[in-house]
C-alpha cells in the first residue's frame, strides 16, 4: 500500500485549488515523492531489500497518498498513475544503488489493460540497470477486473521476464485467499491489523499461525507489516515468519541506510541459539546479615573482612538489603556516629533498592540492566536469587571478565562470512549435550552444485548465498532450544532439540527453493539449470543450486564422544547428496560404530 511519511516541499500553489489539475500536473510530471522502508529476515537481522512508498507533492491536497489514488480513481487516471509510480520509483531506487530487493507496489488492473506490460517492464528495468530478479511487484488489494484467469496469465508472463510477485495486505479488503491460491505468489504480505499487539490477542495469533502453515504448503514467504513492538517480533519470529518490516526495525524514509544487517530486539548474529552463559556461573559465596542484626555488627564484618565488597541483608532467605563497604565504613569514621549507630538495625545503612537478579538470568541481560541502572550496581554488585531466595552475590568486576571473555571466544572462533559460531563451538556443544545425557538431532547442511555456481557467477554471489542459507537457518531455528553453527564453505550444521525439528527442517528446504531464485539470471531459471565449462572447455549443465539435509537422530549413550558424532553425522550427509534436488534424509538406528540405515 502507498504510505504517508515526512514531507517534502515541493509548491504547487497554481493548480492547489483545482485537484483534477493537480493530479494531471503531478502525472505529467513524475511529481512523486519516493521513500524507502526496509524489509529484513526477522531471525537475524539481515537486509532483504526495500519497499519503495510513494505520495504526493507535500503542502498540497494531494499529499496523501490515500487522497492521491482516490482522486486518480474519480479522474479515471489511476492506471496512468500508477505506472508513473512504477516508472520513478525504479529511477530512484537505480539511482541511490541501494542493495537488495525492490518491493514495487503495483495496481492489478494496471497489468490488465495493458498500461505496463511485462515487456515494457524488462525494458523500464534495463533501462535503470535493474536485474529483474531484483525485482518483486506487489498486488495491491484490488479485485481484478479482467478477472483472475486473465491476472493469472500476466502473471505467468511477468515471471517469464525474472520478475517475482508477491500478494499485499492479506486479510485486508476483498478476495485475497482465492487470490493467493490462483496467483501462486512468491511472497505474501500479511496486513499490519493482525501484527499489531498479535502477543495480547489470541485470535490474531492463531489466523497468523494459519497463514504460517499456508504459506509453508505453498511454498510462500510471508512477510509482516507494521511491527512495531519488540513483543510482536518475538511472537512472529515463534511463529515462523520469515520476513517483516516496520517501525521497531526501521521508518521509510528518501536517504536509507545501505545497512546490511540491522540490530533487532532479541536478534544475534552469533547464532540463533548460541548458548550464553548465565548470572549463576558469576554466582560467588559471601557472607550476609538478617534483618535484626545491628550496624555495629555490619561494621565489624567489613572490618574484620577487608576483601569483603558487599553484604547482602536478608529476612528470612528474601534479599531485602545491599551494604556497601565504603558506604559504612564512612560513616563509622565520622565521630560520633559509632555511638548513635551502634544499636540501630543494619537496614539504617542498606540500600533498599539493590539489583537483584534470577540465576538463570544471561549475561547478555544482566549486561544490559547493569548499563541501563545507577552506577553504583556495578561497584557493588548484585545479588543472585533463585525465586525469591538469595544464592550469592556477583561482582561487577566478573560481570565484566565475563562479557570479554565471550567477545573474545566468539571473535575467535565465529565464522567470519556468517558470523556464525564455528567449528569449535560446535564441538563444545555437541559434548555438552552428550554429558546431560539429552536427546537431540543433529542436522548436516549443505549445498549442491555450489562449486559450479561460484565459478559461473563469482566469488561475491556465492558469498550471498552462503549467508542466505545461514540466515534462513538461523530464521527457522527455536531460540529457546536449538544451535546453528557454520562448519566452513556451504556446510553447516544445526542442533535441533525440539519435537518439531522435521516440520523445522522442512521449512529449509522449501523456503531455500524460493529463496535462492534471485541469485539466478532469468535465461538460467527458465532452463532450470546453467551450463560451466570444464578444465578442457567442454561445458557441462547443472541444476539450480539445492539444499541437502542429512540428519542424525542422537539418543543418550549411543555416542562417547563429539568426534564420533561429528562422524556419524558426515555419512549421513553423504547419504544425503546421493539424491537429486532440495531433499531431506534422516539416519535410523545410528550408533558409535553401528551402520547407517538411511531413510527419507
Amino acid at each position: 500500500m502507498h504510505v504517508p511519511v515526512a514531507a517534502v516541499s515541493d509548491p504547487l500553489s497554481t493548480v492547489a485549488a483545482d485537484p483534477a489539475a493537480l493530479l494531471e500536473r503531478i502525472v505529467c510530471g513524475q511529481l512523486v515523492q519516493v521513500v524507502f522502508q526496509p524489509i529484513v529476515y526477522l531471525g537475524t537481522g539481515g537486509l532483504v531489500g526495500y519497499e519503495a512508498l510513494v505520495r504526493g507533492p507535500s503542502d498540497s491536497l494531494l499529499y496523501s497518498p490515500v487522497a492521491l489514488f482516490e482522486q486518480a480513481a474519480q479522474s479515471g487516471m489511476l492506471a496512468a498513475l500508477d505506472r508513473m509510480c512504477v516508472t520513478v520509483v525504479l529511477r530512484e531506487f537505480a539511482r541511490r544503488h541501494l542493495p537488495g530487493t525492490l518491493f514495487v507496489n503495483v495496481i492489478p488492473d494496471t497489468l490488465l489493460d495493458g498500461h505496463l506490460r511485462a515487456a515494457e517492464l524488462r525494458d523500464m528495468l534495463a533501462a535503470n540497470g535493474l536485474d529483474p530478479s531484483r525485482v518483486v511487484l506487489e498486488l495491491t488489494e484490488m479485485r481484478p477486473q479482467a478477472g483472475y484467469r486473465a491476472l493469472c496469465q500476466v502473471a505467468d508472463e511477468l515471471r517469464r521476464e525474472g520478475v517475482r510477485l508477491a500478494l499485499d495486505d492479506l486479510g485486508e479488503g476483498f478476495s485475497n485467499l482465492r487470490l493467493w491460491s490462483e496467483l501462486r505468489p512468491d511472497l505474501v504480505k500479511l496486513d499490519k491489523y493482525f501484527v499489531q499487539q498479535i502477543h495480547l490477542d489470541p485470535l490474531k495469533l492463531q489466523f497468523v499461525r494459519s497463514l504460517v502453515d499456508m504459506a509453508r504448503a505453498a511454498g510462500a514467504v510471508l512477510v509482516a507489516e507494521g511491527i512495531e513492538l519488540p513483543q510482536e517480533l518475538d511472537v512472529l519470529r515463534e511463529l515462523g515468519v520469515v520476513m517483516g518490516q516496520g517501525y521497531l526495525i526501521a521508518r521509510p524514509t528518501a536517504q536509507p541506510l545501505h545497512s546490511g544487517t540491522f540490530v533487532l530486539p532479541g536478534s544475534s548474529k552469533a547464532g540463533a541459539a548460541s548458548r550464553m552463559p548465565t548470572v549463576r556461573e558469576l554466582q560467588c559465596e559471601a557472607p550476609y546479615l538478617t534483618d535484626r542484626a545491628s550496624c555495629v555488627e555490619a561494621y565489624r564484618l567489613f572490618a574484620d573482612n577487608p576483601s569483603l565488597f558487599a553484604v547482602p541483608v536478608l529476612a528470612g532467605r528474601r534479599p531485602v538489603g545491599l551494604l556497601s563497604r565504603s558506604h559504612v565504613l564512612e560513616l563509622f569514621a565520622k565521630p560520633f556516629n559509632h555511638e548513635l549507630l551502634a544499636k540501630k538495625s543494619c537496614l539504617t545503612l542498606a540500600d533498599r533498592t539493590p539489583l537483584v537478579v534470577p540465576a538463570d538470568t544471561d549475561i547478555q541481560t544482566l549486561s544490559t540492566l547493569v548499563a541501563a541502572a545507577e552506577r553504583r550496581h556495578l561497584v557493588d554488585g548484585f545479588i543472585i536469587v533463585e525465586g525469591q531466595q538469595y544464592l550469592g552475590m556477583g561482582t561487577g568486576q566478573d560481570l565484566v571478565r565475563a562479557i570479554s571473555e565471550m567477545q573474545l571466544l566468539a571473535a575467535r572462533y565465529a565464522n567470519p562470512l556468517t558470523g556464525l559460531p564455528g567449528n569449535v563451538p560446535i564441538s563444545d556443544q555437541v559434548a555438552r549435550l552428550l554429558a546431560q545425557g539429552r536427546p537431540f538431532v543433529v542436522a548436516y547442511v549443505d549445498l549442491d552444485n555450489f562449486k559450479p555456481f561460484n565459478d559461473h557467477y563469482g566469488y561475491g554471489a556465492g558469498d550471498d548465498m552462503i549467508r542466505l542459507l545461514g540466515e534462513l537457518l538461523q530464521t527457522v531455528a527455536d531460540p529457546a532450544l536449538d544451535f546453528v553453527g557454520h562448519i566452513g564453505g556451504d556446510d553447516f550444521v544445526m542442533l535441533l532439540q525440539g519435537a518439531a525439528w522435521r516440520q523445522c527442517l522442512q521449512q529449509v528446504l522449501t523456503q531455500f527453493d524460493q529463496l535462492v531464485l534471485h541469485l539466478f539470471s532469468a535465461t538460467d531459471r527458465l532452463a532450470g539449470g546453467f551450463h560451466v565449462a570444464d578444465r578442457h572447455g567442454v561445458p557441462h549443465f547443472f541444476p539450480l543450486t539445492s539444499v541437502s539435509v542429512g540428519v542424525l537422530p542422537v539418543v543418550p549413550a549411543a555416542f562417547d564422544s563429539h568426534y564420533e558424532v561429528a562422524a556419524a553425522a558426515t555419512l549421513a550427509k553423504k547419504g544425503a547428496k546421493q539424491r537429486q534436488g532440495s531433499a531431506l534424509y534422516v539416519a535410523e538406528h545410528a550408533a558409535a560404530g553401528a551402520p547407517l540405515l538411511l531413510g527419507v
